[in-house]
């Protein structure tokens, strides 16, 4: 596996466009790949950046208009509450990398609504059924981490373009590096999955891990009736 400064090497030189999608190379935009290359991982790294081009390449396949570097640092931050650095003891993983870019953004005087939109994309990443009909950079940050992951809308792109992402940014192995980079960020607090999929994640690789049922929570609520 590729070591961080490897990486860093590597990144410096990476194409400015690939499948026809810029990689935004703000100031803000390369500072928050520096947060990501510092405190992530190769595996995220390269997920992170196939997100945002799957996200992309999927808005303009449906005429989305959208923020590209909102939509670049939503991409980046999505998965940092992951990591040591930004990882809580009692929030989602998703909140704890919205709350991160959030702190981000807030410091380099970025306008609320901006912010907003931004933590919103990154704490509903997982919700399925409800970030696809909020605004475009919320609904292509899912859709990204959509194909990424479960291969969501994957017909839906060519298999050149599909390549041309992959080969900037590869895979290596992610189908199982993920869940368990997946566990590790919150095999210390696994009452924050319940309600959404990472339970899933949980129940598979955790010994002795026994989901919680919402039946449960209702019937033995404090209501008497």
């Amino acid at each position: 596996m590729q070591s961080v400064s490897e990486l860093h090497k590597e990144s410096n030189t990476m194409p400015k466009t690939i499948a026809g999608i810029a990689i935004p190379d703000s100031s803000l935009a390369n500072e928050a790949a520096e947060l990501l290359r510092e405190h992530g991982t190769p595996l995220l790294w390269n997920h992170s950046h196939r997100v945002y081009l799957f996200g992309a390449l999927q808005g303009h396949q449906t005429g989305m208009r959208y923020d590209p570097e909102l939509l670049y640092i939503s991409a980046l931050f999505h998965d940092l509450g992951l990591t040591e650095k930004y990882r809580s003891q009692d929030k989602r993983f998703e909140v704890d990398g919205a709350n991160a870019a959030r702190d981000f953004l807030a410091s380099h005087g970025i306008p609320h609504a901006s912010i907003q939109l931004v933590w919103d994309a990154i704490a509903l990443h997982t919700t399925i059924g409800v970030a696809q009909y909020k605004e475009p950079v919320v609904a292509l940050v899912n859709a990204g981490v959509g194909l990424d992951v479960i291969g969501e809308g994957y017909e839906d792109l060519a298999e050149e373009v599909r390549g041309q992402v992959v080969a900037a940014f590869p895979r290596d192995g992610f189908k199982h590096k993920i869940l368990h980079a997946f566990l590790e960020g919150f095999a210390h607090k696994p009452e924050t999955t319940f309600g959404n999929i990472k339970s899933d994640v949980c129940e598979r690789f955790l010994p002795g891990y026994k989901r919680p049922n919402f039946c449960d929570y209702v019937l033995q609520s404090p209501w008497n009736e």
